[in-house]
């Protein structure tokens, strides 16, 4: 008989990446028989202290932000991993995003776009925002990320802000920044934040300022004017992760006090940075020629067929301005063709491949998997919350 495992699990249910780790730690019970979950309804940094009761726990899987959930969560003496980047308890493992390849997905999504100039928008009251912010400096190299290029929200003892009382500098600084630029939120809530101060104040997006956030949050990005691309963290891997290793805890193995980061999984690209800017008009136009024939499979030749150059020119150029050559852009955007049909249809391979020109939904799986890690199905059961594998310790 299988011994009953009783777990609460301490993690809002306010936003998205928190629901996406619910789903993760969800599905991975589910294949453990056994496994009472214990879950109440609360908002981030709210103190949910019923489980703190006559409840009797095995474990505890949280997100632990407040001091007082820190005292309540070391009192219960139970095996727990934290899936907060707050890190008010030490000696536990924690699973969470990893922040510099979110960032570099961020940064490689606006270069894509054309962007020369970049800048952060952040809220020092978090980890995982100092953290995309010292990644994002890092990859850009010190002399390009000048403190004139970031923006962060007063700090403060309480998570609350009142954004809009900030306005005025926000809109000062946004005046300050060279345009064209792409601007990287720390997460969607702040690039929402960010949009309504351009729509208020009348700055062109995405003309002149693109806005990428981070999490992915489907309602707060279709509801932000205009719609907002976003990063999308793997918190369904995260979930279903920081289970194992609770599971493997509760019966008597250790994990320390290490960090587990979870790679994010790509950029959903909505308008808030749908614009390509490129000074080099035969660049401009060979990849406005790609973009608008991502269904056919196009080869570099007939890209030199509507622009009056070389092939040996037109890869300088393309190099010079996107660090790329003409047959990575054709890989790229086809990539990103089919991430977008594995996103928002229910397409198979097969009706994929056909609207792409490819002839055999092998060869697009095999290519999809070179370019990104993840076969398409993989891919689209991770973005959706669903299992596919075993997760590895």
């Amino acid at each position: 008989m299988t011994e009953e495992k009783n777990v609460a699990i301490i993690v809002e249910t306010s936003n998205g990446y928190a629901r996406g780790v619910l789903r993760g730690i969800h599905d991975y019970s589910r294949s453990r028989q056994g496994w009472n979950i214990y879950l109440t309804e609360h908002g981030r940094h709210e103190i949910d202290v019923s489980f703190a009761g006559n409840w009797r726990f095995d474990g505890v899987i949280a997100r632990i932000e407040t001091d007082h959930m820190a005292r309540i969560i070391k009192a219960m003496n139970v095996p727990t991993v934290d899936v907060s980047a707050a890190r008010l308890i030490e000696g536990i493992p924690w699973v969470e995003t990893d922040d510099e390849a979110i960032a570099r997905l961020a940064l490689d999504h606006l270069t894509d776009c054309g962007f020369q100039n970049f800048a952060f928008f952040g809220d020092p009251f978090y980890n995982w925002s100092l953290w995309r912010q010292q990644a994002f400096e890092r990859l850009l190299g010190r002399a390009d990320m000048i403190q004139s290029r970031i923006f962060n929200l007063p700090v403060r003892p309480e998570p609350g802000v009142r954004w809009w009382a900030q306005r005025e500098a926000i809109r000062d600084w946004l005046k300050s920044l060279p345009k064209p630029v792409g601007i990287l939120a720390c997460y969607d809530g702040c690039g929402q934040q960010l949009l309504e101060i351009c729509r208020y104040y009348g700055f062109k997006v995405p003309q002149d300022i693109a806005v990428i956030g981070v999490d992915n949050d489907e309602l707060l990005c279709e509801l932000a004017t205009p719609s907002m691309s976003s990063v999308i963290p793997n918190a369904f891997r995260t979930g279903a992760y920081a289970a194992e290793m609770l599971d493997h805890m509760m019966d008597g193995g250790s994990h320390g006090d290490n960090k587990h980061s979870i790679e994010p999984l790509g950029v959903r690209k909505r308008v808030s940075t749908d614009v390509l800017t490129v000074g080099d008009p035969h660049v401009a136009k060979a990849v406005a020629f790609i973009r608008q024939n991502a269904h056919m499979n196009i080869r570099v030749e007939d890209v030199l067929k509507i622009v009056p150059l070389s092939r040996r020119v037109l890869e300088t150029r393309f190099r010079e301005a996107l660090h790329r050559t003409p047959h990575q852009e054709i890989l790229r955007v086809r990539t990103c063709a089919v991430r977008e049909l594995l996103l928002e249809t229910d397409m198979s391979l097969a009706e994929i491949s056909e609207v792409l020109g490819i002839e055999h939904p092998e060869y697009l799986s095999v290519f999809f998997k070179k370019e990104t890690g993840l076969t398409p199905r993989e891919f689209r059961d991770q973005v959706r919350g669903r299992s596919f594998l075993q997760i590895s310790g």
